[in-house]
């Protein structure tokens, strides 16, 4: 492997850092917060995205896309759950 070790290459394994910390969160929490699971997941997704548009592996970008994506459905989701809850206690 000839990937030289670069800006692009510190910003994906940030991003990798992001969604392995996002697991390990959710697997050893015993409570998780849905807003830092979920915002830690995106934000794992677009670093790593970053990096794979600068060194670019189709599978893996388009890995990142459905993570992302599906990131983004449970920040939608907790947004909405945590509206309809302050709604009923008020």
């Amino acid at each position: 492997m000839n990937t030289p070790f670069d800006w692009a290459s510190m910003v994906g394994l940030a991003g990798t850092a992001c969604i392995i910390g996002a697991y390990a969160y959710l697997t050893l929490a015993k409570a998780t917060n849905p807003f830092l699971l979920h915002g830690t997941n995106l934000l794992g997704a677009a670093l790593l995205t970053v990096s794979l548009l600068y060194h670019t592996n189709w599978a893996s970008l388009i890995l990142e896309g459905f993570w992302a994506s599906i990131a983004i459905f449970g920040l939608v989701r907790a947004w909405r759950q945590r509206h309809r809850s302050e709604e009923q206690t008020s």
